[in-house]
This record gives C-alpha cells, sequence and structure tokens, in this order.
C-alpha cells in the first residue's frame, strides 16, 4: 500500500542553499534519551501489568515440569573444554557498565558508541574522499527559485515525510531528503519560525513543519537538517519529560483537556502574523492554540460538539479562527474571547475543508462530505448555524471533496479533488463559479489539491492521492486557463498551442501524445455550468 495523505508547498528563499547534516553530541543525546524515556517508561508500564495479570492467573503444571526439564537438560550439558575459558554460561549476566546502558532501551548503547563529526576526524578512517563531499554537498543544494514541496506519505507499514525540490524552470521534481514519522500523517503546516533551537533569536526566520499524525502529539521537524533522528519539539504529552510522574497519572485517561490533545490531530494552522501561534484541531473535538516559544498549549477551546478537521486563520483579523467539524458546522471564533460563543454556519454533511477567500477576507468556503462546495458571507452569520444561509452552493463533485484550494494570486481560481478520482478547476466570478476543466491524474482518489505559493508558481498545483504518487501541473499550458485567468496576472502563456507540463517523481505514461486531445476536452468543459449551481434566494 502507497498513499500521499497531504501536501504543502514551502515559499521560495526560505530554505537553506546547503542544509546542514545532523550533528549527534552529548547535548543532542541527552534530549534524545529524556524524550524516548517517556515511550520506554510507557511500554515498561505496560509490560508490567501484562506480567501482573499473567502473575494472578494460574499456570498449569504442565508449563512447570516443561520449565523444570528444561533447567534441568541445561545442567546436564558438558562444556567443551576449549570453550571453557570463555565462560559462556555467563555471557548474558549483567554487569556495572551494562546496567546503566539497559535502562534507556534502543538508546542506551548510542552514547557508548565513539561518533565523529565528520569522517576527517575518524581515526579509522584512511581514505579522505574530499571529491565526494563536494558531491554530496551540491547534491543537496537548493537555488533562491526553487521551491520546495512536502508530502506525508505512507509506504507498506511505514510514514514518513517526502521533502521534494521543485525546479520549475528545468520541469524537475526529485525527493531531496525524507523524514521517518511514528504514525500516519493527517496534516502538515509550514512554520516559518525556529522552533526548540536555544541561542536563536525568536524574531528570526525558520524553515520548519508541523505535522499532525494519529498519535495525539504534534511534531516539529527543522526542514535544513537532513538525517534527524528525533523532531526539534512535540507539542503534547511526549514532549514534556520533566511532567513525566503528572503524565503516568494521566495516561489511561482519554478525556479532552486543557494541556495536550488525547486524539488524533486533524488540522494544523500556521498564524502569518502572531508567527508564535501554531492552532491545532482534533479528533478529541477541541481545537488548541499552541505557543512556539514555550511548547506549551496556551489555551484550549471546546465549542464543537463533534470531531475537528479542518482550520484556517483570518488574512486580516489575524486573531478570528475558522473551523469545521463532523457536527456539520463551521465556527467563526476570536481567540481572545474563549468564553463567547463563537458565529457558525450550518451545512447538510460533514465537513471536509474549510478557506477564506484570499482576495475578499468577508467570505469563505466549504467543502463537505457530499461533494458541495458553500460560499457564505462571514458578515451575515449568527450564532445559530440552523437559520445560516450560503450566498451559492456548487455540487462540485459526486463524492467527497476531500480537498481544494483558492489561488493565492490570481483571483477567482479555485482547484478541488474528490474521492472520484479527478481534479477540477473552477472559474468563481459575481455571478458564481463556473467549470473550466475536469481531469483525472492517475494518482488515484485525490487528498490533496494546492496551489504553488509564489507569483511565479502561480498556476502550479500539486495533486497527490492514494496512489501515493505527486504530481505538479502547469495549468497555464491548458487553453481554457489561459482563456479565463491568463489577464489576470501577468505570464508567459499566449492564445497558441503549449504542450502540457506534468512533473511527477514516479513514471508515469507521456501525456504528450493527448496534449491535443486534453485542450479540446478541455475547451468542452469550460464555461458556464448552471446545472451544477444552485444558488440560494437572497
Amino acid at each position: 500500500m502507497s498513499m500521499i495523505t497531504t501536501t504543502a508547498w514551502v515559499p521560495r528563499g526560505f530554505a537553506a542553499p546547503f542544509p546542514t547534516k545532523y550533528t549527534f553530541d552529548e547535548k543532542e543525546f541527552e534530549r534524545i534519551a529524556a524524550l524516548a524515556k517517556l515511550q520506554l517508561d510507557d511500554a515498561q508500564d505496560d509490560l508490567d501489568e501484562a506480567k501482573e495479570k499473567e502473575a494472578n492467573g494460574n499456570v498449569s503444571d504442565k508449563e512447570d515440569d516443561d520449565t523444570a526439564m528444561k533447567v534441568d537438560t541445561r545442567d546436564e550439558i558438558e562444556i567443551d573444554d576449549d570453550l571453557k575459558e570463555y565462560d559462556l554460561e555467563h555471557y548474558d549476566d549483567d554487569d556495572d557498565n551494562v546496567g546503566e546502558a539497559q535502562q534507556m532501551g534502543m538508546f542506551g548503547n548510542v552514547k557508548s558508541l565513539a561518533y565523529y563529526e565528520s569522517n576527517q576526524e575518524d581515526p579509522y578512517i584512511t581514505l579522505k574522499e574530499e571529491e565526494d563531499d563536494d558531491e554530496d554537498r551540491e547534491d543537496l543544494q537548493i537555488l533562491a527559485t526553487d521551491n520546495l514541496l512536502l508530502a506525508a506519505k505512507i509506504e507498506d507499514e511505514l510514514a514518513h515525510l517526502e521533502v521534494y525540490v521543485y525546479e520549475d524552470a528545468a520541469d524537475n521534481l526529485y525527493v531531496h531528503h525524507d523524514i521517518m514519522l511514528p504514525a500516519i500523517p493527517l496534516c502538515l503546516e509550514w512554520l516559518d519560525i525556529p522552533v526548540s533551537k536555544p541561542g536563536v533569536d525568536k524574531d528570526s526566520i525558520g524553515n520548519f513543519v508541523a505535522i499532525g499524525t494519529f498519535d495525539p502529539d504534534i511534531e516539529i521537524w527543522d526542514l535544513d537538517t537532513v538525517d534527524c533522528m528525533y523532531p526539534n519539539a512535540i507539542l503534547g504529552q511526549g514532549g514534556n519529560p520533566e511532567d513525566e510522574k503528572k503524565k503516568k497519572k494521566k495516561k489511561k485517561s482519554k478525556k479532552a483537556n486543557d494541556e495536550y490533545h488525547v486524539d488524533a490531530v486533524l488540522a494544523l494552522a500556521a498564524n502569518r502574523k502572531h508567527r508564535n501561534l501554531l492552532a491545532s484541531a482534533s479528533a478529541d473535538k477541541t481545537v488548541k492554540l499552541w505557543d512556539l516559544h514555550t511548547t506549551k498549549c496556551a489555551k484550549s477551546y471546546s465549542y464543537h460538539t463533534d470531531k475537528v478537521c479542518s482550520l484556517a486563520w483570518h488574512a486580516v483579523e489575524s486573531t478570528v479562527l475558522l473551523s469545521g467539524s463532523y457536527d456539520r458546522t463551521v465556527a467563526i471564533a476570536d481567540m481572545r474571547a474563549p468564553n463567547e460563543q463563537p458565529m457558525r454556519v450550518g451545512v447538510e454533511s460533514d465537513v471536509e475543508n474549510v478557506r477564506w477567500d484570499p482576495h475578499d477576507p468577508n467570505f469563505f468556503y466549504v467543502s463537505t462530505e457530499n461533494g458541495i462546495i458553500h460560499y457564505f458571507d462571514a458578515r451575515n452569520t449568527t450564532k445559530d448555524p440552523a437559520i445560516s444561509k450560503s450566498v451559492w452552493k456548487l455540487q462540485a463533485h459526486d463524492e467527497s471533496v476531500s480537498s481544494f484550494d483558492l489561488n493565492p494570486v490570481i483571483p477567482g481560481y479555485m482547484a478541488t479533488g474528490s474521492t472520484d478520482k479527478t481534479v477540477k478547476l473552477w472559474n468563481i466570478t459575481a455571478e458564481g463559479p463556473s467549470l473550466v476543466v475536469s481531469r483525472d491524474f492517475d494518482v488515484g482518489k485525490v487528498f490533496s489539491t494546492t496551489f504553488g505559493p509564489d507569483p511565479e508558481v502561480a498556476f502550479r498545483l500539486a495533486v497527490a492521492g492514494s496512489k501515493g504518487t505527486v504530481s505538479v501541473w502547469d495549468t497555464s499550458t491548458n487553453a481554457g486557463v489561459r482563456k479565463f485567468f491568463a489577464q489576470k496576472v501577468p505570464t508567459k502563456a499566449t492564445d497558441e498551442d503549449v504542450e502540457d507540463k506534468l512533473v511527477a517523481v514516479n513514471d508515469v505514461e507521456d501525456s504528450s501524445s493527448e496534449d491535443g486531445e486534453d485542450d479540446d476536452d478541455d475547451e468542452d468543459e469550460s464555461g458556464s455550468d448552471q446545472d451544477s449551481m444552485d444558488e440560494d434566494d437572497e
């Protein structure tokens, strides 16, 4: 099984030109050991409980007899005279040197290993390959014109984050490095602030990613460091070694609380104006606000009655947060007023995603499990979701709209992806939405559709899904897209035929022979699509 659950772009200029290699020193060992000890202690507690239950049970006489027979047989084994000098009978006996290492489990023997910052310092490496080091450094280089694309991937039973480099000028997409994850990833959020980096100015710029998984903890990784062993910070229970005793007492409790999530993290949203704030939504029905300077939960909110699955900060009113839930409502809440009931709107089925309109902050979009896109005016919302009324709603797909995105540069340009395996591009005008093009990218069920974050890649759309592949499509090569949007942003695209540009890492069938057919099909589907749109009466 291979699947990509979500993707996220990194704007140009934030990635380090030469990412650094992970450094494992004494301080890093102590940090990892403290964090890992929490997990090991939990495992030990479970093991002790299992042993206690077994001890309370009745052990059959047959098991006792078998054990005694094995002991007697071992005593009768004659040891060869040549082997006696090695004292193999006591090979596994504990001694003072081993006792301390065993306390740390899998990290216990790491400290005893000799490690060197470079091959130049290792006395056992006699061939100093300087040229190879230069080549490796060049392979890791990221140019100022490159974008990073992050993809949360599940492959067989392994979960990891793949960090791609997208070279727009060369139409090239490749995996730069990856990060192993403890559980199935569900959401990503790129961060531009250093997290848990001692000695670094809090106002400085960083290149980090927050990852939410089926585990209740949120892991934060440095994207400019390769081959990391452990996250830079953990938001939640697993990130507080000093609260070990307190954690053990609450371990068995799955009840929502004000300090950390107790169920899967389904959505993350970084506040771009208050850069130290990160909002998270969980299956435990809560929304939490984290301070990235302290890696602690600043506030917890419980105004939804079911799983909270999507979040979005307002672009102008930077303390206002939009949240969508399986309780079939969307809440507009001011994080400064936790005791106030938020404004709400209601929809016909479970909410999938929510987005503010990047070009008009008074409006927001909501996608649902039934394949419908709603467009609401935030100024007309009330505290009663039952009386909410959308400006318009669109039956965008026959199945769930699992992802959609609004172009941050080009007004009225929307992309939707669905579990029906298609991606559709829409033109949003004052009269409503109209379909521009529908396409199957052969990525399986579509779980992620995201536009490029910079003006230079505004027409690029990253698509990923259940087949475990990610593709980047230059939508400006489509005739229908050029027809509706070429005048809204400076572009090199013209009215003449342009070769379809689709970049993917995995081998896919060459689509160049289908370019003409694609453009023709796109033209047939472009234009008004009033049959799929249902405008509500004012």
